[in-house]
C-alpha cells in the first residue's frame, strides 16, 4: 500500500510577527505527520493505545533548511527508517506544496511501553502489528 504524504496549511498562529513559522511548530508537524502514517497502515494511536501499546517519543532532531509563512501549503514525507520491535525511528522532510522545495529534516526516535511504563517487544507481543510495521521499513511517502 501506497503512504501517502501529509499536507498541511500554515496557520498564522503557528508564525511570528514576521510570518515565519516558529521553530517548535515543526516538531508538532511531525506528529501529525506520524498520526497520519499510523492511521493509513492501520495502526492508529487510539487503537494501539486501547490495547495498551505506548510509543512515546524518546529523541527528535530537526534541522530548518529554509523558512515557511503563513499561508503556504507543505507536504510532509514521512518513512519509518527503522525498527527492531523495540524502538523504530521515523525521518521526515517538510516540502513546500508548490514548488517541492525542502524545509525542514528531521527525525524522531520512539519505543514501545505498556501501561505501566515497561519497555516490550511488539515482535513477542503481537507479531501482528509487528509484521505491518516491519513492512513499511523504508517506503517513501508519495
Amino acid at each position: 500500500m501506497e503512504i501517502k504524504a501529509y499536507e498541511h496549511k500554515v496557520q498564522y498562529y503557528e508564525t511570528d510577527q514576521m510570518g515565519v513559522v516558529h521553530h517548535s511548530n515543526y516538531i508538532r508537524w511531525f506528529e501529525e505527520a506520524r498520526v497520519d502514517f499510523l492511521d493509513q497502515i492501520g495502526l492508529s494511536y487510539e487503537k494501539m493505545e486501547k490495547e495498551g501499546y505506548i510509543s512515546p517519543v524518546i529523541s527528535i532532531s530537526c534541522e530548518y533548511k529554509t523558512m515557511c509563512h503563513f499561508g503556504e501549503n507543505v507536504r510532509i514525507f514521512i518513512k519509518l527508517k527503522s525498527f527492531s520491535g523495540v524502538r523504530f525511528v521515523f525521518s521526515y522532510e517538510v516540502r513546500d506544496a508548490v514548488s517541492g522545495k525542502l524545509r525542514v529534516m528531521g527525525e524522531s526516535s520512539h519505543c514501545f511501553i505498556d501501561e505501566a511504563g515497561k519497555v516490550f517487544s511488539l515482535k513477542k507481543v503481537s507479531p501482528e502489528y509487528f509484521e505491518i510495521f516491519n513492512s513499511y521499513v523504508g517506503q517513501e511517502t508519495v
